[in-house]
């Protein structure tokens, strides 16, 4: 079932309710996107699949996912605890050009202005097919968020444009860290060194930290 985007916020969101409580094998029927029979390969069903029911059409674009609301959609596993499983990818990051990019234009901003948080059971213990979506909830960084927010993504991207990429590792950051995103280790780009040479390096992405997204839902 293919959707149009929605128009309003409310319109949104109530999408979202008709989600709630739903399985996995359900969300998969009523999307007609079959879910891989391997675990492996399931790696960004769950969000295409939600992307198709609800209508976001940003597709693969450096765009919130409802580019006409200024709204990011990320799907987020709990464990058991009912706490974030891991950390939140939120954007990959182009490391010969982010030098060009200002707070206020990067990606980064663009998709934290506004991010439509969907719950799911992510527990491994419960069955891939028998898990169930959540209530969404939508949020939008206070003051002090966004001031961390951009303290953290000044000083990441600080270290990159100066040379220091490979110094940073997890402890980098309050909210907001880089990490490697990549199929694997031979996943590889170009990056710049600390004497302004072109290396290869492993490509990278900003998350958000899970000690930070716990406290948003």
């Amino acid at each position: 079932m293919l959707r149009s985007s929605p128009k309003t916020k409310a319109e949104l969101l109530t999408r979202c309710e008709a989600l709630q409580g739903l399985t996995f094998a359900h969300l998969s029927m009523h999307s007609q996107l079959p879910i891989p029979l391997e675990a492996r390969q399931r790696k960004g069903w769950l969000g295409m699949a939600v992307e198709k029911i609800l209508g976001a059409s940003a597709g693969n674009k450096s765009l919130p996912d409802f580019p006409e609301l200024d709204i990011e959609l990320k799907t987020i596993p709990l464990n058991q605890k009912k706490q974030p499983a891991e950390s939140t990818f939120l954007t990959s990051i182009s490391l010969l050009t982010i030098h060009q990019e200002t707070w206020m234009t990067s990606c980064c901003y663009a998709k934290l202005k506004c991010i439509l948080w969907l719950p799911v059971e992510g527990c491994s213990s419960i069955d891939f097919y028998t898990r169930r979506i959540g209530r969404a909830v939508l949020w939008e960084p206070n003051a002090t968020q966004k001031r961390i927010l951009e303290q953290d993504w000044l000083e990441l991207t600080t270290l990159i444009t100066t040379g220091n990429l490979e110094k940073i590792d997890a402890t980098f950051g309050e909210y907001l860290q880089i990490r490697p995103k990549g199929a694997n280790a031979k996943s590889l780009c170009y990056g710049i060194n600390d004497e302004g040479c072109k290396i290869l390096t492993m490509p990278r992405a900003f998350y958000l930290r899970s000690r930070f997204t716990k406290t948003l839902l």
